[in-house]
């Protein structure tokens, strides 16, 4: 386990700490038949399902949050500025490709990864995005597909922050229909050892930052889909481009860019030795959804509390709170009510992949859920700030724009895994 997961972390966030036993006077609510006081930022306590070292984990990746990556987040937004340190900080307290054993990496549980997923999400979906780039989409593949020479040379740097990676599946001609792509790479004509990758691909997150990319293409002799690792250190001059592409209207707290290749070399013992076709790309996808299910969560409680204080705080007709009328109160009661179940079915999503029992369909209808959930809720409690939601200053808007994105680029992927699952058809899901 990475030890600077454990580092001293306060414990002054009410969300990551357990309950408190009822003592003194509210002791009669025990007696009544009620163990503990209710806790709106932990209606169902979930925080009960979590270990120790997974609550620490937590603590760890909220303060980090808190108080390095919230003081960014408006300028990020607003200029579309993606600090490159972030994954340097984040690979200092071993929040990268935490789930993985060796390697620099923590070997936390999957439920911790998600943990660590919601905290980040609770500040952007953007940061969340380029997290979950490096960790899910780029190392899960490594570890999962590479060659043990593979593993060794680039996940120690990756789980470190010293390189930063991305994934390569998503074509402009082929957003959700990854079986189409057109991306081909061929025997290099004049490198013995090489193979020479042609085509594009687009809305690409961390590309135009990316010391190494994972970049799925057709192979050309055979047909099939195969994983590469493209380093661009390697690569000749007008081979590779990776542009960055501007004025996005959502997750503009994360950089996102093209890969555009040109009969670029890239050595075979850079290609992934086995994996074939789409199973590949799903495998890293799976892992990258389930931390959506969490961060989807997180960007939904920041929702809540921040339209709760506001409720509380401002004073409307006879000098009353938003927040003493039921119409007020139903908003928030039903934003609570799903990040709580939402919460709790991720967890127990992630409990099964530690198992061995969860199945992609899983996964699927969890994120699917969650992010739908998000999206409607930040939407409604958007309402309560009335005129002054216009303003960025509650951050709401922001969270409502990055979740729409969130739910919609990969929705169509998660309905697919859904209608062509064994459970609905008897067809096995992704073959």
């Amino acid at each position: 386990m990475h030890r600077s997961m454990f580092r001293a972390a306060p414990r002054h966030l009410q969300s990551a700490t357990r309950l408190p036993v009822a003592t003194g006077s509210s002791r009669n609510a025990s007696v009544r038949g009620y163990a503990t006081a209710f806790n709106w930022e932990d209606p169902l306590v979930a925080s009960d399902l979590y270990t120790e070292e997974e609550l620490a984990i937590q603590d760890t990746a909220r303060q980090y949050c808190q108080e390095r990556l919230l003081p960014r987040v408006l300028d990020a937004y607003r200029n579309e500025n993606y600090d490159r340190k972030i994954l340097e900080e984040m690979g200092e307290l071993g929040l990268l490709g935490s789930s993985i054993e060796g390697y620099g990496c923590a070997g936390a549980s999957t439920v911790a990864s998600g943990l660590i997923t919601k905290e980040v999400e609770r500040v952007d979906s953007g940061y969340r995005s380029g997290m979950s780039v490096q960790s899910s989409l780029a190392m899960t593949g490594i570890y999962e597909f590479g060659t043990q020479e593979q593993k060794d040379r680039f996940l120690p740097d990756l789980a470190k922050g010293k390189l930063s990676g991305c994934f390569g599946l998503t074509e402009p001609n082929h957003g959700s229909d990854p079986g189409s792509m057109e991306t081909v790479a061929r025997e290099h004509p004049i490198k013995k050892g090489y193979y020479s990758l042609s085509g594009a691909k687009t809305w690409i997150t961390n590309s135009p930052i990316s010391d190494l990319m994972l970049v799925w293409a057709k192979l050309e002799s055979t047909g099939k889909i195969r994983g590469f690792l493209v380093e661009r250190s390697r690569c000749p001059p007008g081979t590779l481009e990776t542009p960055p592409l501007k004025n996005k209207s959502a997750l503009r707290a994360s950089i996102t860019g093209m890969i555009q290749m040109d009969d670029c070399p890239v050595p075979k013992e850079n290609m992934f030795p086995d994996v074939e076709g789409l199973k590949g790309p799903f495998t890293c996808l799976n892992s990258a959804r389930l931390g959506i299910a969490f961060g989807s969560m997180g960007a939904l409680e920041d929702c809540l509390s921040r339209a709760r204080t506001y409720a509380l705080e401002r004073k409307q007709f006879k000098g009353n709170p938003l927040a003493k009328y039921q119409l007020i109160q139903k908003k928030l009661a039903d934003a609570a009510t799903d990040a709580a179940y939402g919460t709790l079915a991720a967890t127990q999503v992630a409990r099964l992949k530690d198992q061995g029992k969860h199945s992609p369909e899983m996964i699927s209808m969890v994120k699917r859920q969650n992010c739908d959930r998000a999206l409607h809720n930040s939407r409604v409690l958007q309402e309560i700030f009335g005129g002054n939601a216009a303003s960025d200053e509650y951050h709401i808007g922001r969270h409502v724009a990055n979740l729409f994105v969130v739910q919609t680029y990969e929705g169509q992927s998660d309905i697919h895994s859904l209608i062509l699952g064994r459970a609905i058809t008897g067809v096995q899901a992704f073959v």
